[in-house]
């Protein structure tokens, strides 16, 4: 074994703890704070979080997304250790890689994009687009700059068209569940999380690369709800309102703008 492969692994794992403090935090508090259980909510010491123990006070264990997180992390340092992104290095790539997990794993468990993290994924992609531009395609300081803010509008115009698109089929899904004499969960098919996530990956991939990678999410997002749908058939547990049911959509926007970034 490469004795230097030691620091990916290292830097993966920190990088997992990051996101997995972050992930915990956030959605809970909207700040920085400690760690609490998430079963009885009392303070985890920062050694016992770090080192991923259990809850001291009700005894429950870390979750499987903890687990998760750090070993996917550990795989992701490793790829783009070994295969360095040309379109933005390997420092700022694994930094943009960090941004993706959290918000990945934030909307996955809570379908919430958080104010916090588009601010400061705005802050990011625009410095990300702007030196993919101005490194990568040798563009002039100001015109990368613009690129990458025009790439941020486009995210942000496409998606919240898509928005009001699906306020259209949110208001026919409440009525139908009304007449199957359901409760109105208030579900959307698309949130505003989503609108400012794609103004933030607009900002990365600048006006050349958005609309290739708001397809590419489009279509990963397609072919996983089909497969959520064909898995419902068999498993004969498909109903009249599975196509009412919504996903959170900001990773497969996520997936797009990351297979366009860091594709070899």
């Amino acid at each position: 074994m490469n004795i230097a492969l030691l620091i990916p692994i290292a830097l993966g794992w920190l990088g997992g703890l990051l996101v997995n403090y972050l992930s915990d935090t956030l959605p809970r508090a909207r700040r920085l704070s400690p760690p609490v259980c998430r079963n009885c909510e009392s303070r985890i010491t920062w050694l016992d979080y770090l080192t991923l123990r259990g809850c001291q006070n009700c005894g429950i264990v870390r979750s499987r997304r903890t687990w998760l997180t750090q070993f996917i992390l550990i795989a992701s340092f490793l790829y783009v250790w070994l295969n360095p992104p040309k379109s933005l290095g390997l420092p700022l790539g694994l930094i943009v890689l960090l941004y993706f997990a959290v918000i990945t794993v934030i909307d996955l468990e809570h379908r919430l994009i958080l104010f916090p993290t588009s601010i400061f994924g705005a802050l990011l992609g625009l410095f990300s687009g702007t030196f993919l531009y101005y490194s990568g395609f040798q563009k002039p300081l100001l015109s990368a700059i613009g690129i990458s803010l025009l790439g941020g509008i486009i995210g942000f115009a496409v998606m919240f068209l898509l928005y009001q698109l699906g306020t259209i089929v949110a208001r026919y899904r409440a009525k139908k569940m009304a007449t199957d004499g359901l409760v109105d969960d208030e579900e959307e098919a698309l949130g505003g999380g989503d609108v400012y996530l794609a103004g933030v990956l607009g900002l990365m991939l600048g006006s050349r690369f958005i609309m290739y990678g708001l397809v590419v999410g489009i279509l990963i997002g397609g072919v996983v709800s089909l497969a959520l749908l064909l898995a419902l058939i068999v498993q004969k547990r498909y109903t009249n309102n599975s196509l009412m049911t919504f996903i959170p959509y900001g990773p497969y926007l996520i997936a797009g703008a990351a297979y366009m970034l860091f594709r070899p």
